[in-house]
């Protein structure tokens, strides 16, 4: 019987930060993962502090950056991989309106870190883009398939790693903590993503899923080594490969890519980007998102040794370490959840 102070269940971007909370305070864990989930895997891995539809911020984007870039940069360092690039983010404007739009959001204290107040003027004969751009400060590309990829292996190399679904019914919740297979340990939580509508314990909690789909292209001749922004975004992630996503079907919960979400990501690129170009991959995933916008983080009503850490809709890169944390204290220092995003606000 192995005795550890967690299981953790998902090794996604959740499952991965809480992990490193884990690590860094020296506490014991053990993970299972069946790679049911694709989001993380799938995720474009932009991350911005400004919501470009609208030109606001981002939920907490002062708090999420100043916990994720360290956690990454740690990572980096441990597991001798480089998966954190800080990339020039370029917001395209359809408009002098919209350029008028950005210059005043620009002015509001919020916003003002985030958002550059120079106009950057389009140089490239390839990109239709008479208005110019608006710069985000502060943005970057994390390369999630290389993450968990090898965050998986490091995980192997430690014994701490069993690739197989997680049965719920035969977790055993014991008065002194908690059993599964030969696993003994003090706590479980739940980082499963989308996947969290089967668990028999956290299912009551609405999680809606959306499904995005994301395309990886080859054009040779774009020469782009900033990532814009406009009907669709478009990341350069090295070897004349681009990133171009993403979709958002509120209908459809299958991983499975489809034409309709194909064509419509091409017939958005093609609106900015004049050049030839290849599809060489095409994926998708189901975004765990909730219908307020807010993380499921918390305690089950019932069993206080069970927690969900899920719902990080869109934005993972940014919110996964902040809301990790922020579990983490909640355990094992009893610091109060923000209501906004404990899971209670759901339990009647």
């Amino acid at each position: 019987m192995n005795q550890v102070d967690y299981i953790i269940v998902g090794c996604g971007l959740a499952g991965i930060a809480f992990c490193e909370q884990l690590r860094a305070n020296n506490k014991s864990f053990f993970v299972f993962d069946d790679s049911s989930q694709q989001s993380s895997l799938v995720a474009a891995g932009l991350y911005n502090p400004v919501i470009l539809k609208r030109f606001s911020e981002v939920w907490k984007a002062k708090e999420q950056l100043e916990t994720a870039s360290p956690m990454y940069r740690n990572i980096e360092e441990s597991l001798h991989i480089t998966i954190d690039y800080k990339l020039q983010l370029l917001r395209r404007f359809s408009s002098i309106e919209e350029q008028n739009l950005w210059f005043n959001a620009s002015d509001k204290p919020s916003l003002e870190p985030f958002l550059s107040t120079m106009l950057v003027n389009n140089t490239s004969d390839l990109i239709d883009a008479p208005f110019g751009f608006g710069e985000v400060l502060h943005a970057g590309w994390l390369d999630t398939e290389k993450l968990i990829d090898a965050y998986k292996v490091f995980l192997r190399g430690i014994d701490a790693l069993r690739e197989s679904e997680f049965l719920y019914d035969e977790l055993n919740i014991e008065s002194n903590g908690l059993q599964y297979s030969d696993i003994k340990a003090k706590h479980i939580v739940f980082a499963e993503g989308f996947g969290m509508k089967k668990n028999l314990f956290f299912n009551h909690l609405p999680l809606n899923g959306t499904k995005g789909e994301v395309l990886t292209i080859k054009a040779p001749g774009l020469n782009l080594d900033v990532a814009i922004k406009s009907s669709v975004f478009i990341i350069p992630i090295g070897n004349d490969h681009y990133t171009v996503g993403s979709t958002y079907n509120w209908d459809d919960k299958s991983n499975v890519p489809t034409e309709a979400g194909k064509n419509e990501l091409l017939s958005k690129l093609k609106t900015f980007i004049n050049c030839d170009f290849e599809v060489v991959k095409h994926v998708a995933g189901i975004r765990p998102t909730v219908k307020d916008r807010r993380p499921l983080i918390g305690r089950h009503p019932e069993h206080q040794d069970l927690y969900v850490l899920n719902g990080l809709g869109t934005r993972g890169v940014m919110i996964a370490p902040y809301v990790a944390g922020k579990l983490y204290q909640f355990i094992e220092n009893a610091h109060p959840l923000d209501a906004e995003i404990n899971s209670n606000r759901f339990t009647s």
